[in-house]
């Protein structure tokens, strides 16, 4: 087993390589701190009272079953300072979801928080590689959306030059790539994508022409399939990135060199895989719901908050010497889970098949409607390369085809359309739309 490069404050032996049982205790200890801190938010009071819990009652890490699971619909009904356990004079800082479908869910920070979690993101910068004489660009959207602050003060703890790019203007990326010497880069898997399109529109090499070596990517579900063809295309190694803010942002988990699944940081966490309908515990290596108990919170601790992402946790030890829980890669949301004439489909079963063809681009959308005489029935548009033919007998033959694929895959009859490279929607945050569920509108 190897050892993982101890020349850093990043690296913290004590805690990364720290043995299973000792996992187990700091976690105990961790929990009492939070659930004490709990008590004093109301609406924890009241879940506790009608559980006949104290806090004194929870005394280890097993006990964590005790306790009551935390929604986002609880944040928002108890917007925005429901959830704090500090005066707001001792926040220093907060962020917030985009509330396009009601209230915003808030997330306050201490001092203490932000520090915390700056060392957690540059202890996953540190585990892929980054080192204090990499030049650091980040191309996420800075303000309320924890990527770009988050992934900010994590590099500048490591200590590397910054590049604060922020989101988009994909030819100013490229020049600062360029110019700076841009080592590191931190983009969601559509847009890395979309930055080597124009790469090749510019007759930029990434390989020849760039310093490009290490990719974080995350903050949108990708298949394996996708995360190959990036690092093709970049001639990069692409690390995989998990984050939630209702946590604090990216650096709840990451990839190792490896590559071998995301070590969620135990040390902040408790995790738990739970059944979405039963919302009992699930064996290790099923798939189930992610569940979240925050460890190292002051302003907004959280118990057992339901992420609705769906993930399992990796048997056995990773090469890499960290004994931390290995999470395999999300699989969607439970929320985002499809039905379609009887067959439950997740969006990255479409994906991996449509990776498979070289011919297409990595953007699709999937589109749900309601027709009188047909029922329910799905279309997936898919981006075509523009390198790829015009040819109209051609398309169709690939329609036909990637048609077949999905159909073998999610036992269901997609409607397949190729369109032109950049005609499909982005959100707010610049993240690949991949749903439109319009049967909502029936």
């Amino acid at each position: 087993m190897k050892t993982p490069d101890s020349s850093s404050p990043y690296f913290q032996p004590e805690l990364e390589t720290l043995s299973v049982e000792g996992l187990r205790a700091l976690q105990s200890e961790r929990l009492q701190q939070t659930v004490r801190r709990c008590a004093q938010v109301p609406f924890y009071r009241d879940k506790f009272a009608e559980l006949g819990i104290r806090p004194e009652d929870i005394k280890s890490v097993d006990d964590v079953t005790k306790l009551p699971f935390t929604t986002k619909d609880d944040l928002r009904d108890h917007y925005p300072f429901g959830f704090a356990s500090v005066p707001l004079r001792d926040c220093v800082r907060l962020h917030s979801s985009s509330g396009t479908t009601g209230n915003p869910t808030v997330v306050l920070h201490t001092q203490s928080d932000l520090d915390a979690w700056a060392e957690a993101v540059a202890r996953c910068l540190w585990m892929v590689g980054a080192r204090p004489d990499d030049v650091f660009q980040n191309s996420a959207g800075y303000g309320m959306f924890t990527a770009g602050l988050g992934f900010q003060y994590g590099a500048e703890r490591v200590g590397m030059l910054t590049v604060p790019a922020a989101a988009g203007n994909t030819l100013r990326q490229i020049k600062f790539i360029r110019d700076f010497g841009t080592s590191v880069l931190h983009a969601i898997p559509s847009y890395a994508s979309r930055i080597f399109e124009v790469m090749n529109e510019q007759g930029v090499d990434p390989r020849r022409d760039t310093k490009l070596r290490v990719l974080c990517i995350g903050a949108e579900p990708h298949s394996e399939e996708q995360r190959r063809r990036i690092e093709e295309n970049l001639g990069v190694k692409a690390y995989n990135s998990y984050g939630i803010s209702e946590m604090m942002g990216p650096g709840v988990a990451f990839e190792c060199q490896e590559q071998n699944g995301l070590h969620i940081w135990e040390d902040y966490f408790i995790v738990e895989i739970v059944d979405p309908v039963t919302l009992e515990r699930v064996p290790d290596g099923q798939l189930g719901e992610l569940v979240l108990t925050t460890l190292r919170r002051e302003a907004m601790p959280l118990l057992r908050y339901r992420t609705r992402d769906l993930t399992r946790i990796l048997p056995g030890d990773c090469p890499c010497g960290r004994h931390h829980v290995r999470l395999a890669r999300l699989q969607g949301r439970s929320d985002d889970m499809i039905i379609l004439k009887g067959v439950n489909i997740f969006p990255i079963q479409i994906e991996k098949i449509l990776l498979q063809f070289k011919e297409i681009g990595t953007d699709y959308l999937i589109t749900l409607e309601t027709r009188e005489g047909e029922g329910d029935i799905m279309s997936v548009d898919v981006e075509v390369n523009n390198v790829f033919t015009d040819d109209y007998a051609t398309l169709k033959r690939l329609e036909h085809e990637i048609t077949r694929q999905l159909r073998d895959e999610i036992l269901v009859t997609p409607r397949v359309r190729l369109v032109p490279k950049g005609t499909l929607p982005v959100s707010d945050e610049k993240k690949a739309v991949r749903v439109r569920d319009l049967r909502k509108l029936f």
